[in-house]
């Protein structure tokens, strides 16, 4: 059963955080009525197309832009070498041992990956610059591929920046190796299994999309633009541009999603903007879906060989994991920082290991840059574990859901520290995993399984004891890690003369429902209601600063920046208020809005009518300024860790590899909640990405580097009809590290939800020996599996496991 939302109009100031209250965004959404930057139109406004290479991997001898100049409506058609821009594509996070090869904006003489841009047309409508693009010929020289990041950095693979010995752009690694192999030397039991969790394309409702102007009259260039950090892509297209950082105004308008893909710096956006200062005319440029395919930012993409060590009585001793990351041509903005530090330092999972090592060989290939992608890293490392939890419960044939307990870190020992850096701030698993036994039934469940067996049906359990690291902090340690930005956020509450506030967050949602969460938090610590408060994110010129929104942040800094700021607001009112009420500032009392004199109730003075007198100054007490308006900027003493248990329940046909969900489960643990309703609502979203990556995503190249999976009618993104009813609940655990105590939740369901399912199918087919089948789960990748397990056809009985008879060439159902 969801939870029930509450209209603001039944909210009071006492009540506020911790409501269901409706989302105040959604009224404009779903009417039409959001700006979208595709719908920003400007007088005299020129559009841009990019030509992107054909080939994965090619010499480019020449371009000639000759047929496209001629064209009708053709204002200019540029190649890199008309671009005077002194910058290239930046990266945002540096390791010890990166290589950094140059990305320039357009390439000049080699293209490295389908989709890499090589001229752009700019013209009066879209579809002539589209024409144009297409009348540019190119003389190619193509050249031999690699798109796997294994083999890409074995000796032989083709290079794919010239002017590096290989392949590898870094060599990393973290945790105790000769702990660790100490630990395996000494081990009763070990488990290992190798994986894939294969590249994916992040399906965004909005394709990226810029409108750029340039005002020649005071040299300002203005660009509307999909973001999710303002503040983040002014800073580094002043540099790319070199155009001065409070030159240049960077406005995100309504964004239809962004899952990390619109973190990052691209050069489309770039090109946008030098083009409207070149032609000094208004340019728009819009991703075609198909384009956003081949140049937006790709997920995933490791191949990794992970090992469990054991004592005999199954208690976890030691891991071991070895992982190649593929990072695609070039490094995209954070993209470093994905496979390794949000990466290793999660291998400990939920569990009490005292001996980790991972070592991570980035690789560069012949296809779309990776970097973040809903969960960066998280989903990677938290797949590796469960999945290597599962194969060490059937190794010590325990039960999954008692091996998990076992090794869970006890609750009495937080905050806590692994092996691989992090200090986890709080909390308490087996409550979590208690209420997802609970809700399957799973005594019950496990004797139905063991009926259905002898009826030859296939039902499988499927855990997911996850953790996530949110609000990557402090800004110091980011540093030490190689970020090239600090990671705090700021916010500014203003409350006006009327009483009225405005609150500026440097984050910027892209659906996240900021606008209904934050002023939740700004009512409650100032006692006035919801509905006079204001959210303003997403522009450069309103905010001071801010560091965006992604890796489950904006409620943890961006709402403690937020939060901190309400408190000094008020410690300011407290002091007007005494002032006003002819009472010491210690015999103020401050509660849902008002303040009021100790023991005399009836003295007492809200704090909108505070605010009034704070703008009149008439009668200031000594040394305190007029106006009530107070900026914080917030940076974290530490991480955030939420964490909780999913369960997911199929039954499996081994005779056409079709999976059916029975049920799904997810009691996660974020901390105290703002929003409950908000809260589930990104639980079902990240759990239908999850399942979205087990059963059917996967981007795929082929041998020359072509993207094969290059549309939605050769990409599976899962319908709703592919997702199953969800039963969500959750425990409660503060974190020490911010003021609300909040952890996050929009990554959560999406790095929980892939190894439930995957750990549920491979319960399923125990009867079949099949211990692993890498994602995506396909019904032609099941069945396949049951085929080649050792005692194929023996357990089902059916001569359509044997000869193939129940699947067509395409693995599709007979």
């Amino acid at each position: 059963m969801g939870i029930e939302t509450i209209e603001a109009d039944d909210l009071d100031v006492e009540s506020v955080l911790g409501s269901a209250v409706e989302r105040r965004e959604d009224p404009s959404l779903i009417t039409g009525e959001a700006e979208y930057t595709d719908d920003i139109q400007r007088p005299n406004m020129a559009h841009m197309s990019v030509l992107r290479s054909q080939y994965g991997h090619a010499t480019i001898n020449g371009v000639d832009t000759s047929d496209a100049e001629a064209m009708d409506g053709v204002i200019g058609v540029y190649t890199a070498d008309d671009l005077d821009v002194p910058g290239e594509v930046p990266t945002g996070w540096l390791l010890d041992s990166l290589k950094t090869p140059a990305h320039p904006l357009l390439a000049g003489e080699t293209a490295r990956y389908q989709g890499d841009g090589i001229a752009v047309a700019v013209a009066e409508e879209r579809y002539i610059a589209s024409d144009a693009v297409d009348a540019i010929d190119v003389d190619y020289d193509r050249r031999d591929a690699v798109t796997d990041p294994k083999e890409a950095v074995n000796e032989g693979a083709p290079v794919v920046h010239d002017d590096l010995d290989d392949n590898t752009a870094f060599d990393w690694e973290i945790g105790d190796a000769d702990e660790t192999d100490a630990a395996f030397d000494e081990a009763a039991h070990t488990a290992e299994i190798d994986l894939t969790n294969q590249r994916l394309i992040p399906n965004a409702m909005e394709p990226r999309a810029t409108v750029a102007e340039y005002k020649p009259g005071t040299e300002e260039l203005e660009v509307h633009m999909t973001s999710q950090n303002p503040h983040l892509h002014r800073q580094l297209m002043s540099g790319v541009l070199d155009v001065p950082e409070h030159k240049l105004h960077i406005v995100a308008p309504n964004v239809g999603g962004g899952f990390g893909n619109k973190i990052g710096h691209y050069p489309d956006e770039a090109l946008a903007s030098w083009c409207a200062k070149e032609t000094e005319r208004p340019v728009k440029w819009t991703a075609t879906r198909s384009e956003s395919y081949l140049t937006g930012t790709h997920g995933r993409d490791h191949v990794t060989h992970g090992e469990l060590a054991m004592d005999e009585k199954g208690v976890i001793t030691g891991m071991r994991v070895k992982t190649y990351a593929g990072m695609g041509a070039y490094l995209s903005t954070f993209a470093p920082a994905v496979p390794t530090y949000l990466y290793g330092t999660l291998l400990s999972g939920q569990y009490d290991i005292p001996a980790i090592h991972c070592n991570v060989v980035g690789a560069f290939t012949n296809s779309a840059p990776v970097d973040a992608y809903r969960g960066a890293g998280r989903p990677e490392a938290l797949y590796a574990v469960e999945r290597m939890i599962t194969l060490g419960a059937r190794e010590m044939g325990m039960d999954p859901a008692e091996f998990r307990r076992q090794n869970f870190v006890p609750s009495d020992d937080f905050p806590h520290q692994t092996p691989v850096a992090v200090e986890y701030d709080s909390g308490d698993y087996e409550p979590a995993l208690d209420k997802a036994l609970e809700a399957v039934g799973y005594d019950d469940l496990r004797e139905r399984q063991e009926e259905l067996r002898e009826e030859g049906r296939y039902l499988g359990i499927g855990f997911s004891s996850y953790i996530e690291a949110c609000g990557l902090a402090p800004s110091e340690l980011a540093g030490q890690l190689g970020a090239q930005a600090g990671l705090w956020e700021s916010g500014l509450v203003r409350v006006h003369p009327t009483g009225k506030v405005t609150a500026f967050c440097g984050t910027s949602g892209h659906g996240q429902g900021h606008e209904t969460t934050y002023a939740q938090i700004v009512s409650d610590e100032l006692g006035i209601p919801y509905d006079d408060i204001e959210i303003v994110e997403g522009d450069t010129d309103e905010i001071p600063q801010g560091m965006g929104t992604y890796g489950s942040r904006s409620a943890a800094v961006g709402g403690s920046a937020l939060a901190t700021s309400s408190q000094k607001v008020v410690e300011k009112a407290k002091k007007i208020a005494a002032h006003q009420l002819e009472a010491s500032e210690e015999d103020i009392e401050f509660e849902n809005g008002e303040f009021a004199v100790a023991g005399a109730p009836e003295r007492s003075m809200h704090i909108q009518d505070v605010a009034a007198q704070s703008y009149l100054a008439h009668d200031m007490p000594d040394g305190i300024e007029p106006g009530l308006e107070e900026t914080s900027f917030y940076d974290p003493d530490n991480f955030v860790f939420p964490f909780g248990t999913h369960i997911a329940v199929v039954e499996v046909d081994p005779d056409t590899g079709e999976i059916e969900f029975e049920n799904y489960v997810a009691v996660d643990d974020v901390g105290p909640q703002i929003n409950p309703k908000i809260v589930e609502g990104q639980v079902h979203g990240g759990v239908a990405q999850g399942i979205g990556q087990a059963l059917y995503e996967g981007a795929e190249y082929d041998d020359n580097a072509q993207l094969v999976t290059g549309s939605m009618q050769d990409y599976t993104v899962p319908k709703a009809e592919h997702i199953p009813t969800m039963e969500t609940d959750s425990t409660v655990t503060p974190s020490p590290h911010n003021p609300l105590g909040v952890k996050g939740v929009g990554e959560a369901g999406t790095i929980a939800a892939p190894q439930a399912v995957v750990n549920a199918v491979t319960d399923a087919l125990q009867p079949f020996d099949v211990d692993h089948i890498d994602m995506p789960l396909t019904g032609e990748a099941v069945w396949r599996a049951v085929n080649d397990a050792p005692d194929a056809g023996a357990e089902g009985g059916d001569e359509a496991i044997a000869d193939g008879s129940g699947i067509d060439e395409d693995g599709g159902e007979n």
